[in-house]
């Protein structure tokens, strides 16, 4: 009995993991408050501020000023939970998404015609989700909080007027805690309280980012940028402890050592920028992400101590789960238009499909392909201050969830998920 426990704690550590780590809902686009403003449609073909640096590193030698760009992106979300059922009971509020926000900041200064340096800090990825106490399928996923924080510097090269390179390596952090409510009472044969799986970890990755852009014609320019993979190896723990009227040598109870490999899949975002006239500009632009690396989630889990501190017998275990995502694509169109010397107004629309599937999807990230509009503007009271603000609407496609375990319970639902993001950034020009 006590082997049953064990095992079927430390899949529902790997459930944790793995419907958190990777998903479209988990990957942010949220770097750049001017590129929020159409939608992200001309990221890489567009050069407005410093936020080049992550956009299209090829970008800064094309910024004839040293300047440095800051801002911060909220998101509101909120879901609609319908047609639950499944073997275990309580609430289906939707709340899960608290008030976020995600801060962003880059410096690009130019040395001569052809060289320019930059860096930028700024988050690729992130996520919190929090279910109410008494979530009717807090067994399948209650609480996520994943960071990660990168810091690139980079270089670019203008070969002439026409043509751009640029470079940066990226120092990724990623740390993350998870949790998981634990009833065991279809294995006793008896009512006991809700236990907890939790799984912490971190790490340091490495990859980077590269891009070109083209200035085709006087009016045309074409941009392509490729961000690598990362590698991650998280170490931490998975802590598992007993509800109430569960003798800890039953359930297994201890804290054990937990190493995960994981690779963040590699982007290649490719635009155009058009200019019809001195006041108009349209974009369009399409972004791949290879998310069909996560074909399975392994955990190795080693060295249970128990509670009390107790050492047990040392178990070595590595268990797998299969996840079967596929690759995305995701393609936006924008336009802004120049107003005066002062302002210039933004809108975009853009859909990003989701790498998840119907068999795998979990409470953690139920999310579906996505349909996003965009609003902003830019106000420059001087040559050397831009503010900009952004205001972006996503809808998402209902969705459903249909999640079991090795303990018998489940839990069915409908998901409607939408959310409101805002936006706000100033560059300054030295």
């Amino acid at each position: 009995m006590k082997k049953t426990m064990i095992k079927s704690s430390l899949s529902l550590a790997i459930t944790l993991a793995s419907t958190q780590i990777f998903a479209s809902g988990f990957a942010l686009n949220e770097q750049s408050i001017s590129g929020m403003g159409t939608g992200f449609a001309g990221r890489t073909s567009s050069v407005d501020d410093a936020s080049i640096v992550y956009g299209n590193p090829a970008g800064m030698s094309r910024l004839k000023r040293a300047q440095a760009t800051v801002g911060v992106a909220a998101i509101d979300a909120s879901t609609d939970i319908t047609d639950t059922s499944g073997r275990s009971t309580g609430s289906n509020k939707g709340d899960m998404v608290p008030f976020i926000a995600v801060p962003m900041g880059f410096y690009v200064n130019p040395v001569d015609e052809h060289w320019a340096f930059g860096f930028g800090v700024y988050a690729p990825f992130g996520l919190v989700t929090d279910y109410e106490d008494n979530f009717q399928g807090r067994n399948f996923g209650s609480k996520s909080i994943v960071k990660v924080v990168t810091f690139q510097p980079t270089v670019s090269y203008a070969f002439n007027d026409k043509v751009s390179i640029g470079f940066g390596p990226t120092i990724n952090r990623i740390s993350g805690a998870l949790e998981s409510a634990l009833n065991v009472s279809p294995l006793l044969g008896a009512r006991t309280g809700d236990g907890r799986v939790q799984v912490k970890g971190d790490d340091v990755g490495y990859g980077f980012n590269a891009g070109i852009l083209v200035q085709a014609t006087d009016t045309t320019s074409v941009g392509l940028t490729y961000h690598s993979k990362v590698t991650y190896k998280l170490e931490g723990h998975t802590e598992v402890t007993p509800g109430a009227g569960v003798p800890a040598q039953v359930l297994g109870a201890g804290r054990y050592d937990a190493k995960l490999n994981i690779d963040t899949p590699e982007t290649v975002d490719f635009s155009v920028t058009q200019k019809m006239n001195d006041a108009w500009k349209l974009y369009a632009g399409a972004t791949w992400t290879r998310w069909s690396r996560l074909e399975d989630i392994t955990v190795k889990n080693s060295g249970v101590t128990r509670a009390g501190g107790v050492a047990a017998p040392s178990l070595v275990g590595t268990i797998s789960e299969e996840q079967n995502w596929h690759d995305t694509w995701a393609y936006a169109v924008g336009t802004s238009y120049q107003l005066n010397k002062q302002w210039v107004l933004r809108t975009g629309l853009s859909f990003d499909q989701s790498p998840t599937n119907n068999e795998n999807r979990s409470p953690r990230i139920p999310t579906g392909d996505r349909t996003i509009f965009s609003l902003g503007a830019g106000y420059s009271p001087t040559d050397d201050i831009t503010i900009d603000v952004a205001y972006s609407y996503l809808q998402e496609e209902k969705v459903k969830v249909a999640d079991a375990n090795a303990l018998g319970q489940s839990y069915n639902a409908k998901y409607d998920n939408s959310a409101n993001g805002f936006g706000v950034g100033m560059t300054y020009r030295f």
